[in-house]
């Protein structure tokens, strides 16, 4: 079973945070999908990707080379063959199925919207409930912050 790692966004902003983190699981050689819950929400992603000081590879679920894509911006419940990461925002949905499916799943989630961090509360009570490890992150004077660990 994969782990889980909560990240806490409350200094920086999703088009910050993601990039970084997809960054690093490139690095680790992993294939990673980045779930979120509406279709405008992964042509805004798309935009975002294309800027900033480095392209990442990636494209929009629904091509031809979907298989081929280090990226793959979805908006589907389940993580594909191949994929090793999946990255939730916008409160899309994990199940115990995509920690068993996946190395790792992380979920972003805005600090500043209740109902945000109301939903990644009650993810983390129903994924660790599943005996995932899950890991939660929060930001401190910009950097980040271990804060809790299921056992």
């Amino acid at each position: 079973m994969g782990d889980v790692f909560f990240y806490h966004l409350s200094e920086r902003p999703l088009e910050a945070t993601l990039p970084v983190l997809l960054q690093k699981s490139l690095a680790a050689g992993w294939k990673v999908e980045v779930r979120a819950t509406r279709a405008e929400r992964l042509e805004w992603l798309d935009g975002v990707l294309w800027q900033g000081d480095g392209f990442l590879p990636h494209g929009i679920a629904g091509g031809a080379y979907d298989a081929d894509q280090p990226i793959l911006l979805t908006l589907a419940e389940s993580p594909s063959k191949g994929c090793q990461c999946v990255m939730a925002i916008d409160n899309a949905p994990v199940t115990e199925a995509d920690l068993t499916a996946v190395t790792r799943v992380c979920i972003l989630f805005d600090g500043g919207d209740a109902s945000a961090v109301e939903k990644a509360r009650a993810q983390w009570k129903a994924l660790t409930a599943t005996g995932a490890k899950a890991h939660y992150w929060a930001e401190e004077d910009g950097r980040w912050t271990k804060k809790a660990e299921s056992s």
